[in-house]
């Protein structure tokens, strides 16, 4: 059986992914920082009180997850603050650094031992963060982080090879959930299956790549 570790998955897309690797017969370890009810009737073995900024968070997933092997990491904890120009938010900026780009850095260096060669990496970005797709501007915090995240994706890719990890940087499309704040294009169930899609696709050879969950490829 593959074990699979998800963050942020008390709600929205990680409560998804963590459905649907269940459904695909996946040991499922669901990091949250508040279980919810709604991940609490999957039955999946859920570690509260993982804030992935803090050191104390990931060492309680790490212990955790302990001797076994990972088969799947999904990163996909994350927050967005709507911010125009004339409203910079210094503090709020930082804080999408840290939970969206440096966050699942140290998650993936923490549990990097436990991955052993075939194991896959996905790290739940957004075309957000493509400097070459902005047309619309806006979002500087949630933009400047996602494409820190994307670099550290492709770095993460490049030094993880060796060792027969592969990594995945991937856009889930517009998903309905709490952080859109509105309708999206997607359920997160579907979403989630579609994302878990292209990291069945994934090998070493596209390591480090840019997909939407429908399998485009996206520009940097």
């Amino acid at each position: 059986m593959r074990t699979t570790v998800v963050t942020g998955a008390n709600r929205g897309i990680g409560l998804g992914l963590a459905q649907a690797f269940k459904e695909r017969g996946d040991a499922v370890i669901a990091a949250c920082r508040a279980r919810s009810p709604e991940l609490e009737a999957l039955g999946v073995e859920v570690v509260e009180g993982v804030d992935v900024t803090d050191p104390d968070g990931i060492a309680r997933l790490v212990a955790r997850v302990g001797e076994r092997p990972v088969d799947c990491l999904v990163n996909n904890a994350g927050v967005r603050v709507l911010m125009q120009l004339d409203e910079l938010d210094a503090p709020a900026i930082r804080r999408q650094f840290e939970v969206n780009a440096l966050a699942p850095l140290l998650v993936t260096a923490a549990l990097r031992h436990r991955l052993r060669s075939g194991s896959k990496v996905g790290l739940i970005t957004s075309r957000m963060g493509s400097i070459g797709d902005n047309t619309s501007g806006a979002n500087y915090g949630y933009r400047m982080s996602k494409a820190a995240l994307n670099m550290a994706g492709v770095t993460l890719a490049r030094d993880l090879a060796p060792r027969g990890v592969a990594v995945a940087i991937l856009h889930p499309g517009m998903v309905t959930t709490d952080m859109l704040g509105g309708p999206g294009q997607l359920e997160p169930l579907p979403a989630a299956r579609g994302l878990i899609a292209r990291l069945e696709a994934l090998t070493l050879e596209t390591s480090g790549g840019f997909w939407h969950v429908n399998g485009e490829r996206l520009p940097w």
